[in-house]
């Protein structure tokens, strides 16, 4: 059991626990970003400048979507989305995203609704800076599923948040298919309602460099969560994912499992995992867990799983992480029984990854997913 320590804003006392972390919709609230900061020592900070500066977007993001009956969307002002529960940043790039988002998407889904088809948003970026800013409210007791894809070349700075009614079921699926040159930096909050179901899923096999916060609380007893990640890093890639799990009421469920591989000079990747138990959070059960399988010497992969506890009246809590190399031993195994090398090298990277693939449990996407796989393996052997 560990105990994180961050800075704050200039003002304000030095973070001791993650639940200290500053959380505003204001920019003065956050100071400028050194990379000396305890959730910043991993980022490559000065890569990431153009995301850090308060300034107005040049690029464009292009957004196509799938909307079936009992979802709408609409454009609203931030101050209405704070009124519907849109959790406050808390670093710099999600607080600017959030002043200079020209609007917020609020995609609603009506109480009770049973939606068959996932809602499925499309978003492609071209050149230069955007920023946006997204709000998913599920009434009570409804059902969804969400896809979202990002494509294309920009830098894009990003708030999401999925405020989860009471008894509802929601999966939410993020795909990030970005071309090499893109930078996106994003935080995504989910607020579980009571005896609620919260998945997400983090995919990502694109980008320059993509740092994703993925954070949830609860808003009432009885919530589960379950957070999954899949990420594989080429050369020159850093692939950095935060997942914060606040249990901040009885009889709660959370699960957090991320696998990433890794190939080439200099492929990093960066997972830290926080969970805060607090002293309310009776009777809870927590688990995370994150594995790295480095395919290639210069690779690299950070990973610190946190857990703070304040309660001694839980089910139970554990992390675990681990990183290896390649199993040269695995491989020789599968080639004396014929496979050629090529083929057997596809074969124990694909059963790494087949926990997390079978967790989306959305042939589509997992449709893609092996897709994408195959093509980073064929370039990776290819060199």
């Amino acid at each position: 059991m560990t105990q994180t320590s961050s800075s704050t804003a200039s003002k304000q006392v030095p973070a001791t626990t993650r639940s200290q972390r500053t959380r505003s919709f204001d920019i003065a609230d956050f100071p400028a970003v050194t990379g000396r900061e305890e959730e910043w020592r991993f980022s490559p900070v000065k890569k990431l400048d153009a995301l850090l500066q308060n300034q107005t977007g040049s690029g464009s993001l292009g957004r196509e979507e799938t909307l079936p009956e009992g979802v709408t969307v609409e454009r609203i002002t931030l101050e209405r989305a704070r009124e519907l529960g849109a959790v406050a940043p808390e670093d710099l790039p999600a607080v600017v995203a959030a002043n200079q988002a020209e609007a917020v998407t609020h995609y609603s889904v009506e109480a009770g609704a049973e939606i068959r088809e996932p809602v499925r948003i499309d978003l492609t970026g071209e050149g230069g800076l955007v920023h946006g800013h997204t709000l998913v409210t599920v009434g009570d007791n409804a059902h969804v599923d969400f896809i979202v894809t990002h494509r294309g070349a920009v830098d894009y700075s990003e708030l999401i948040t999925t405020v989860v009614g009471d008894g509802a079921n929601v999966d939410f699926i993020e795909l990030q298919l970005w071309d090499d040159t893109a930078l996106h930096a994003a935080q995504h909050d989910a607020v579980v309602g009571k005896d609620a179901y919260f998945k997400h899923v983090q995919i990502t096999l694109g980008g320059k460099i993509v740092r994703l916060n993925t954070n949830v609380r609860y808003s009432a007893p009885g919530g589960e969560a379950e957070m999954y990640g899949l990420y594989f890093a080429d050369a020159g890639q850093h692939f950095e994912h935060r997942t914060y799990v606040d249990h901040n009421t009885p009889k709660a469920v959370s699960n957090v499992l991320y696998k990433g591989a890794l190939y080439g000079k200099d492929a990093r990747t960066v997972w830290i995992g926080d969970v805060l138990i607090r002293p309310e959070a009776l009777g809870i059960d927590t688990y995370e867990m994150n594995r790295n399988l480095l395919l290639s010497k210069g690779a690299r992969a950070d990973s610190v799983p946190n857990l703070e506890i304040e309660t001694g009246e839980i089910e139970g809590a554990g992390h675990a992480s681990s990183t290896g190399q390649f199993d040269e031993e695995h491989l020789f195994y599968l080639m004396s029984r014929g496979i050629p090398e090529d083929e057997a090298r596809r074969l124990v990277v694909r059963g790494f990854f087949n926990e997390i693939i079978q967790k989306i449990e959305n042939e589509e996407v997992e449709d893609v997913l092996n897709q994408k796989i195959e093509e980073e393996l064929a370039r990776s052997m290819a060199e």
